[in-house]
């Protein structure tokens, strides 16, 4: 069996390298029973917790879908896989990268992916060693509300704000119904098929939910009591914060029976969340369904485990839904990873991670050498030590039009930078939230006075990046 601390030379044998389970959830923020928050109903997620260690302060490198898994699957930031949008691919700026995936199956593992792991229709052939597989299942069990949206839809060339159906469905169906319970079926098939192999196996498994729209079997929705949602507490613009810092919750207002502008009502915002945490225990059922077929086959013993949502999400929080921003909500979001032999298992980290340290980490944790393009750094030490002193630093970023927001979140602050793209020593703006003081990042301090020096040293530090923090990792451990 491969522990953290195997020699090299063990890990050569083929049946001594560890297998990966690497989980993908859609939108998926920290609001779990795992960090914390007793009233979500997580079991599974909270299971994989208490076997393995949870980060805490987990950053991805763009809070949106594409660009947040393009950076987590080439170990590379958005800046240099230019991958920005949502129809971006990243081979035609890095054509000979090989990805996370595609470096263990190059190391000899047979790879496999299914269900939503690169973002939407994008695929990447050579990461894989057998065909990437989807799931196709029904939207909605309901298709009257989806029929209406359409017909009532505008002819004439013009683009309709309503072209998506219910923000949410609650339908008393099998699990199986919608795409994720038929992903978890295709992924405890493929389980039993890779046990059966002589390599060592790294599956990608990726669930839609809590992605919009939130539809989920009724009985997830009966799990929670809707007089006991709470709103939430600070549904404001952070004070003093640019205006662009946040967007107008265009995803949500796309869909049928939202306001098309203006605040969410608030039986509105209560019946969204209802939704959003059903959809949370929707998909946990489909994890549990995974650890139970790992346990089943005995893999679970020699086999790393980790899943990861690829940004956080906005259940109202600053008076906006989604992501989209460098915010706190959205910027943080769930990372827990299990590994064979780990000897802190069941805790919680502090330390500053980033989701371009996930290559770097899983392929340390295998034996494996580590590509040169790496823009991010193995945590294993951290997996070692949960208490160990890491990072100063984690980056992410935004943009708008004509600007970047690049933000940097420190073990106290976030500082956040608006450059001009074409002249990015130009700073149009500046946000600076003390979460010390204000963890919820409501009142930006930049301009106050008091905070003048520590402002022009955060830019400093902002402007040296991740190249920095590098630097300080590589110097800590010459030490």
């Amino acid at each position: 069996m491969a522990g953290l601390g195997c020699p090299a030379h063990a890990q050569q044998q083929p049946k001594t390298k560890p297998n990966v389970l690497f989980i993908a959830v859609d939108d998926l923020r920290t609001e779990l029973g795992c960090y914390g928050d007793r009233h979500i109903k997580s079991p599974n997620i909270d299971r994989l917790a208490r076997q393995g260690m949870t980060f805490n302060r987990a950053y991805c490198q763009q809070a949106v879908c594409s660009p947040s898994r393009t950076s987590l699957l080439t170990g590379a930031r958005p800046d240099s896989t230019k991958v920005w949008d949502l129809e971006t691919h990243f081979r035609p700026a890095l054509p000979n990268i090989a990805t996370l995936p595609q470096h263990f199956k190059n190391n000899g593992y047979f790879v496999q992916g299914m269900g939503k792991i690169y973002h939407g229709g994008f695929d990447d052939p050579p990461s894989w060693s057998t065909p990437w597989q989807s799931a196709r299942a029904a939207t909605y069990a309901n298709p009257l509300p989806l029929a209406a949206a359409q017909k009532a839809a505008p002819s004439g060339g013009k683009k309709s704000r309503r072209k998506n159906g219910p923000a949410y469905e609650a339908a008393d169906v099998a699990d199986n119904f919608y795409t994720d319970g038929r992903t978890a079926e295709m992924a405890t098939a493929a389980l039993r098929e890779l046990s059966r192999k002589s390599e060592p196996f790294f599956l990608a498994v990726g669930f839609l939910k809590p992605h919009l729209p939130f539809v989920s079997p009724k009985r997830y929705w009966d799990l929670y009591d809707p007089a006991r949602i709470e709103l939430a507490s600070n549904p404001y613009p952070p004070k003093d914060a640019p205006e662009y810092a946040l967007t107008t919750s265009g995803e949500l207002r796309n869909y049928v029976g939202m306001p098309a502008e203006g605040p969410i009502p608030n039986d509105l915002a209560r019946t969204l969340k209802h939704g959003y945490y059903a959809s949370i225990s929707y998909t946990d059922a489909q994890i549990g369904k995974l650890l139970d077929e790992l346990d089943r086959l005995d893999l679970r013993k020699n086999t790393i485990v980790i899943l990861w949502g690829d940004h956080g999400w906005k259940l109202g929080e600053h008076g906006q839904w989604c992501k989209h921003s460098n915010v706190e909500n959205d910027t943080n979001a769930p990372l827990l990873l299990s590994a064979p032999a780990m000897k802190h298992a069941g805790t919680r980290t502090d330390a500053l991670v980033e989701f371009v340290d996930i290559y770097p980490t899983l392929a340390d944790l295998a034996g494996l050498s580590l590509p040169e393009h790496l823009e991010g750094n193995s945590f294993k030490p951290v997996v070692e030590n949960p208490k160990r002193k890491w990072k100063r630093a984690a980056f992410s970023q935004y943009p708008r039009p004509r600007l970047m927001g690049y933000s940097m979140r420190t073990v106290r602050y976030r500082f956040t930078a608006w450059l001009d793209r074409a002249d990015p020593s130009r700073v149009d703006a500046v946000e600076l939230y003390d979460h010390q003081a204000d963890p919820q990042e409501n009142v930006n301090i930049a301009k106050q006075p008091a905070h003048a020096q520590l402002v022009k040293g955060l830019l400093a530090q902002l402007r040296q990046g991740w190249r920095g923090v590098r630097t300080e990792l590589a110097s800590s451990a010459a030490r």
